[in-house]
């Protein structure tokens, strides 16, 4: 049976190969070291000195005058130096063809994969997650491209991009791209069967992971929620929406597009259920807490439950289990996080 490189390869497996030509490449080196003291009566030092620039032919001279016996041992080390290199070479090339250096790739993205926090996996990178990469990109949001197509991984690559080439229909592929720990993950598949098995995989391994999933149909949306989707988008049915907007509200559109590429960002803040936390709260409304004074940011709109109230007025008070939605800066949500952080549970920025 074939073993996964995910299962078993470890750096044991890529350092093995190298055993060999380093332990006769040090043979070599005291072999000649001691034929050296044997025929020259050298000490170590000039005797290790000489086989080095013997080996790598760099040839300053002779330290001292050699011997007939000295010569013999200095031909001696040229050829063994000759059948090394032979020997390496071939064995380069017996690596590469048994894609050794792709494993010593794929050993080293897995190592930056175990020290990614907070990221963003996406699983699929076709027209769709490719316009995700680019925009996220744009926030230096981190990110984790998860594709089976060799191609396509090697565009997302010229991105810059980290890519892991691997079935994201596979639980130990989710793990591995830290579905446990990272920010989101969203899934833009091009069939809703793929999509749909991502889905119900992702619950499974971690039920706080947000999970935004592609669909093609009604029918599929409705199934993708079912099965644990925290938002589901339709290419066409956003794309309708966003020319309608754009033909009834063409300013507002241009606004959210001045948005996405400016410093500003929308931030989601969800409050503790827990009653006990909110009692050592006096003031509860939104003029009283003076949050937008003290931060600088704005409260958009506060869901609690299923109404979503935007705009709130001053008069409006918090509540357990409400989410508030804040635009601001980067520093600007982190002032307010930090405001909010003793009835927060989701607390991502609150580290100024």
């Amino acid at each position: 049976m074939k073993r996964s490189f995910y299962q078993g390869f470890t750096f044991k497996d890529l350092a093995a190969p190298w055993l060999v030509p380093i332990l006769a490449l040090i043979f070599l080196f005291l072999l000649g070291a001691i034929g050296y003291r044997i025929t020259e009566g050298w000490d170590w030092g000039d005797c290790l000195w000489m086989v080095l620039i013997t080996i790598t032919t760099i040839g300053f001279g002779e330290i001292e005058p050699l011997s007939a016996t000295g010569r013999v041992v200095t031909f001696l080390i040229i050829g063994g130096g000759l059948v090394l290199v032979q020997l390496t070479l071939q064995r380069l090339l017996g690596l590469t063809e048994t894609g050794y250096f792709r494993k010593r790739r794929e050993l080293k993205l897995r190592r930056i994969l175990r020290r990614m926090q907070d990221h963003v996996i996406i699983c699929g990178y076709g027209r769709i997650g490719r316009e995700i990469a680019q925009q996220l990109q744009l926030d230096d949001v981190p990110l984790l491209i998860v594709e089976l197509d060799p191609l396509r991984k090697a565009a997302a690559e010229k991105q810059g991009l980290q890519v892991l080439l691997a079935d994201a229909t596979l639980d130990e592929t989710l793990l591995l791209a830290g579905v446990t720990n990272c920010r989101s993950l969203v899934v833009s598949l091009p069939n809703d069967a793929a999509n749909l098995y991502v889905v119900l995989s992702a619950k499974g391994l971690s039920s706080k992971c947000r999970l935004i999933a592609r669909a093609e149909s009604e029918e599929a949306s409705n199934k993708l929620k079912l099965a644990g989707a925290t938002v589901v988008v339709s290419p066409y049915v956003a794309a309708g929406r966003t020319m309608a907007a754009t033909a009834l509200r063409p300013i507002a559109v241009n606004f959210m597009e001045l948005l996405a590429g400016s410093q500003c960002e929308i931030e989601e803040f969800l409050l503790t259920s827990d009653k006990a936390k909110f009692n050592h709260i006096k003031n509860r409304t939104l003029s009283q807490l003076n949050l937008g004074r003290q931060s600088g940011a704005m409260i958009l709109a506060i869901r609690d439950g299923n109404e979503l109230k935007a705009n709130p007025g001053g008069d409006f008070a918090i509540a357990p289990g409400q989410l508030l939605i804040a635009l601001g800066t980067q520093e600007q949500l982190i002032c307010l996080g930090n405001l909010l952080a003793e009835i927060l549970i989701n607390v991502e920025k609150i580290n100024c």
